[in-house]
């Protein structure tokens, strides 16, 4: 009888490590992502998609100086200027009407120059100039960091803040022991 018992508990507690290590890191379930981690990555930013030319994820000088030509293919209704529903991505469809857009990315704001929503005719014509002042380390190329800017969730580096609020993120951290300074 106690044999029983030991199999029976070995059994129950193998399938409870099983489906434990199946839940961090193991497969993914169907249709999901893998790493079993709770990430959402945005739909790619038609924007992004017109001007990266070759898609390889870095928006180069040449797709820089090609800039106007790339962004007029996303004028859908050809009124020569894009809103937000031609350079975005469309929200998914179980999204509340009323949600909140996500930020801005940088480069829909550097474009937008006079931070109306609306990419104009005078801004398409000036992209190539405005994209380049996004190359912050003047290697003539915009990689993701620099035409997205900083993630909301992410500190900035030497002051310890997040940028989307401005706070510190170890505000939210529950205190530990106290330090030697306290």
């Amino acid at each position: 009888m106690k044999t029983k018992i030991v199999l029976t508990m070995l059994t129950l507690g193998a399938s409870a490590f099983i489906v434990n290590a199946q839940d961090f890191g193991g497969p993914p379930p169907e249709g999901g992502q893998g790493g079993g981690g709770h990430r959402h990555h945005p739909p790619p930013l038609p924007l992004v998609l017109a001007l990266d030319a070759n898609h390889d994820g870095v928006i180069d000088a040449d797709e820089i100086a090609n800039a106007s030509a790339a962004l007029k293919t996303l004028d859908k209704n050809g009124d020569g200027q894009l809103t937000r529903d031609e350079y975005l991505p469309t929200p998914p469809a179980d999204a509340p009407k009323d949600a909140p857009r996500p930020p801005s990315p940088a480069i829909v704001k550097a474009l937008d120059a006079n931070g109306d929503g609306i990419i104009d005719a005078t801004e398409i014509a000036n992209a190539p100039a405005v994209l380049k002042t996004l190359d912050k380390n003047g290697d003539g190329k915009l990689t993701r960091e620099e035409y997205i800017g900083p993630r909301p969730h992410h500190r900035t580096p030497g002051n310890g803040t997040d940028p989307a609020n401005g706070q510190n993120p170890s505000e939210d951290v529950p205190p530990g022991p106290p330090t030697e300074q306290e």
